[in-house]
């Protein structure tokens, strides 16, 4: 039996105000027009304040590959990296600017008919959803990285939707977000003069949409495999995309509370939810990080590849379910934006 609600048909309720809440299926758009407290501002608010992405995390025993494109809203920026587990090495790692509309663009659809692409000097990265076999169909062309692949969704578990206002002070109005567990992946990457076959590795998918405050930060955590997983935030979307994929079953989850050393991202992490249903340790084995800082705009970011070991529980008072060696990322990030 599911324990949220089936996904809404919009991100907002008929009075325009968000539909806040944690949902079980898909939705078809991301899209806060119509929001009313966002109408009452003023189109350039509306335009600089809008940010829009799609993360995409693939994992294996051999590597992790991360990749996302961000329509800022006055801009676009993406990234590309391969971290190859045996050797503890990024063999890969681009990042570019670009110009909205004309360098990339990310798609309200979060996951069936989602379109996402970035173009820039000697690069190409994108993907979309094939309707026909529900499936998303991955290319990456850039310095030091190719990749094809497929990503199956045909048999999903349950897909998160998390909907709500932002909890930071500031000029942010709202999120919501679209997230996957684990999901099959076919194909192949080639990086640092090696080639990886991905048959055996494992995709995530966050889709993201928000009028977010100009300063924004958050800590994330995000690890999956068949029949285990979860998402985890602190920052400015609360406990609002919690969750526990566990066996089949979309779990919500309490708020999270993330132990780390700012200065050493490399340190083990601990992560834990306020309802005792998690509590992991993390040991990295890498990172992929970035700092900007162009006065107005700004960001400093990284991103540990590594594994997490403790404990999950289906429920309070449920036994605990021991996690070993669950491959995944955690995330310290903020941006002035």
């Amino acid at each position: 039996m599911s324990l949220l609600a089936r996904a809404p048909s919009s991100v907002l309720l008929p009075d325009g105000t968000a539909a806040t809440g944690r949902y079980e299926g898909r939705i078809a758009r991301l899209d806060w027009g119509g929001l009313a407290a966002a109408d009452r501002r003023p189109f350039w608010w509306r335009t600089l304040r809008h940010k829009r992405w799609q993360y995409l995390g693939i994992g294996s025993q051999h590597l992790f590959v991360g990749l996302a494109i961000v329509d800022l809203g006055w801009g676009c920026t993406a990234f590309a990296y391969l971290f190859e587990r045996g050797s503890r090495t990024l063999l890969a790692d681009w990042s570019q600017d670009g110009i909205k509309g004309w360098s990339g663009a990310v798609s309200d659809a979060p996951v069936t008919g989602s379109r996402v692409h970035f173009r820039g000097p000697g690069a190409r990265l994108s993907w979309q959803h094939d309707a026909r076999s529900d499936s998303l169909h991955v290319h990456v062309a850039v310095p030091g990285l190719a990749l094809e692949a497929t990503v199956s969704l045909s048999d999903a578990p349950p897909l998160l939707l998390a909907i709500g206002p932002i909890g930071e002070a500031g000029d942010g109005l709202a999120h919501a977000t679209q997230k996957t567990s684990a999901l099959p992946v076919q194909g192949w990457a080639q990086a640092g003069g090696q080639r990886f076959d991905l048959a055996n590795a494992v995709a995530s998918l966050d889709s993201s949409h928000g009028l977010l405050a100009h300063c924004t930060a958050w800590q994330w955590a995000c690890a999956h495999r068949p029949g285990l997983g979860f998402n985890l935030q602190a920052g400015y979307f609360g406990a609002h995309e919690n969750a526990l994929w566990l066996d089949g079953q979309l779990i919500p989850l309490g708020a999270a509370r993330f132990d780390f050393d700012a200065a050493d991202p490399l340190a083990p992490w601990r992560v834990r939810t306020d309802d005792g249903l998690l509590d992991l340790d993390f040991q990295p084995e890498g990172a992929r990080g970035e700092q900007r800082n162009l006065g107005l705009v700004a960001s400093r970011y990284v991103q540990p590849v590594g594994t997490f070991s403790g404990y999950v529980r289906a429920s309070d008072g449920a036994a605990p379910r021991p996690v070993h060696d669950l491959l995944g990322v955690t995330e310290d990030h903020s941006s002035r934006w």
